[in-house]
């Protein structure tokens, strides 16, 4: 799944792939606003992504049914 995150002042907006479902991404970042703390989401590679709670201005889920395309592809042949 796919999050995008969108940040108050910032002119774009972070897209994150990742494993978690959305009750999992929506219930840490209710922590984290509740706590005044800052919104850790891990993408499915590993990588982190972390910003101030208070300056999360929405969440746009979209689930990956898409086909992939790439050179991924090929070598599971």
């Amino acid at each position: 799944m796919e999050v995008k995150i969108g940040v108050q002042y910032a002119p774009r907006e972070l897209s994150v792939a990742t494993d978690s479902e959305p009750d999992a991404v929506l219930a840490a970042l209710s922590k984290a606003i509740k706590d005044d703390s800052v919104f850790v989401l891990t993408d499915d590679k590993g990588r982190t992504v972390a910003v101030p709670a208070a300056r999360v201005a929405y969440l746009d889920f979209t689930s990956d049914n898409e086909r992939k395309v790439g050179f991924g592809l090929a070598a599971a042949k």
